[in-house]
């Protein structure tokens, strides 16, 4: 155990902030995943996470590698702004106007990949992802974004809860519905651009998807649900780090199939919970019950 697990850590350090990202990536993924199931806005991250990769390359051609970052977070704002902009004035619905956005940008990435063949972007690694080749200046912004997310998320959640579940509700209130929209999508952005180069763009959907459905199948309050969704997200990280780092895995892939099947463990536990209640609710109806 201490040779598979410990020795790495203490070895390396990469292993270090490659293990630090993937946490961070696990937290944070998690915690967004939860609303974007519980909105039925699943596909918003696949698009913009889509869409990152003109930003990626336009980072490197402005300023090299150490543009990656910061120009793959200005195209997914852009992008989500977009995205929300024209859902909401105009009469095409989200699903299209995702489409078009995100293959425009990334048709657009690739084929500036085609003219220019950047020597410094290694495709396969910003489409899957590679944990072991996180710099120290890749997990400080990983760090500050998932950060700044979870202050948000945290700060505001009982407006969060409130617009994810009643929008109607959150307007009569008085909430600033369109600017949590923006705000939310802006929330999205850092996270994908934070889980780059942990889980790469094509495979962050996953991140941002399954484990909320997963604690979905657990549990219905949303407090509980993102809970739930953190340990998940953080033991499919940790067990998709090891996988890849033993056996010589592309981290991407790895930690996906670890939370895939982590989700599977829940929808064997559903029918358990579902029976759980119904015994609950019959007990309570019992107890309820005139006495003859």
């Amino acid at each position: 155990m201490i040779e598979l697990f410990v020795e790495p850590l203490v070895s390396y350090g990469f292993v270090r902030t490659g293990l630090v990202a993937a946490l961070i990536v696990g937290v944070v993924s998690a915690v967004l995943s939860c609303l974007l199931v519980v909105r039925h806005q699943a596909l918003m991250g696949d698009a913009i996470s889509h869409a990152v990769l003109l930003g990626v390359v336009l980072g490197y051609l402005a300023l090299g590698r150490p543009g990656i970052l910061p120009g793959a977070l200005v195209i997914a704002l852009l992008s989500g702004a977009s995205m929300t902009y024209l859902e909401r004035h105009t009469t095409i619905k989200l699903d299209a106007v995702m489409g078009i956005v995100f293959t425009f940008a990334f048709a657009l990435g690739l084929a500036i990949i085609s003219v220019v063949e950047p020597r410094g972007i290694d495709l396969f690694h910003v489409l899957f992802g590679n944990l072991l080749g996180v710099s120290a200046v890749d997990l400080t912004v990983t760090a500050l974004s998932g950060a700044l997310v979870l202050v948000v998320v945290i700060v505001g959640f009982r407006a969060f809860e409130l617009w994810s579940f009643d929008p109607q509700m959150a307007r009569a209130v008085g909430m600033r519905v369109t600017a949590f929209e923006y705000l939310f999508t802006g929330l999205l952005s850092a996270t994908i651009v934070a889980s780059l180069q942990a889980v790469g763009i094509v495979l962050v959907i996953a991140m941002l998807i399954t484990p909320g459905a997963a604690a979905l199948l657990l549990t219905s309050r949303l407090r509980s649900m993102m809970l739930l969704a953190v340990a998940i997200g953080l033991a499919s990280s940790l067990s998709g780090f090891y996988a890849s780092l033993h056996l010589d895995l592309a981290s991407g892939p790895a930690i996906v199939i670890a939370v895939s099947l982590l989700f599977v463990v829940a929808l064997v536990l559903a029918p358990l919970r579902r029976r759980r209640l119904a015994a609950r609710a019959r007990d309570r109806a019992d107890d309820r019950a005139p006495v003859h």
